[in-house]
């Protein structure tokens, strides 16, 4: 690597580089079948691509279980306006602003069929650079709850911590959610590079005064020289 002293950290943005979701139309599909309200994929696709702009605008409200419980329960609100699941109403104001009250067994069927599991390659190029004594932190925009499902995908165990914008207030681009990760690692931040595959990556990363790799996070023992 070039630069002007070698790269001793990381911070690591979640999505897309440690972890990917599962097409949850499927999912989805079975749990209104159960509960008798069958709906096509096509509807349950667009019903979700709009619960998604949803949580990418109120997920800094989520930062801690009870917001986040209130906020899963609006996005689930959300999805079940767009599949017509019952009488919609209008909070807030913006896109995705249409919400459906629902019940608890919704929600938490919802949630299930959120599966996340992690990027290929990911846990053993992270077991390589933790055993070689590379600290790591994950610096991701996400609510309050991704520590949890970093720890539950064996990924969490080679992090020396986890900066959800969500948990913290601040998202990405803005250099003060990478001021935390800074702090966790005790380094100088030209010895720290972001890992990130998003403008707000790159962007976030040359605020901070960080250096930026792209994804993937599976060859990153090589191109960190690590053995």
């Amino acid at each position: 690597m070039t630069g002007a002293s070698p790269i001793r950290a990381l911070t690591l943005d979640a999505m897309g580089c440690l972890v990917t979701m599962r097409d949850p139309v499927p999912a989805i599909a079975r749990l209104l079948d159960d509960r008798g309200t069958p709906r096509p994929d096509e509807l349950i696709a667009t019903a979700l691509r709009r619960e998604i702009v949803f949580y990418k605008a109120h997920h800094l409200q989520a930062r801690d279980p009870q917001s986040l419980r209130t906020l899963q329960e609006r996005a689930a609100g959300v999805l079940a306006a767009g599949l017509d699941l019952g009488s919609a109403v209008r909070r807030g104001s913006g896109a995705g602003s249409i919400e459906v009250d629902v019940d608890a067994a919704f929600v938490d069927g919802f949630l299930a069929a959120l599966e996340f599991v992690p990027v290929s390659g990911v846990l053993e190029a992270l077991g390589r650079l933790h055993a070689s004594g590379v600290p790591m932190v994950c610096v991701s925009n996400w609510d309050s709850g991704l520590a949890a499902h970093l720890e539950r995908l064996g990924i969490g165990r080679y992090l020396r911590g986890v900066v959800a914008s969500g948990a913290v207030g601040v998202a990405k681009p803005d250099p003060r959610v990478f001021d935390v990760a800074i702090e966790l690692l005790e380094l100088p931040r030209d010895a720290i590079a972001h890992v990130g595959d998003e403008p707000v990556d790159r962007g976030g990363a040359a605020a901070a005064g960080l250096r930026f790799l792209p994804p993937p996070v599976a060859t990153l023992p090589e191109r960190l020289g690590v053995v």
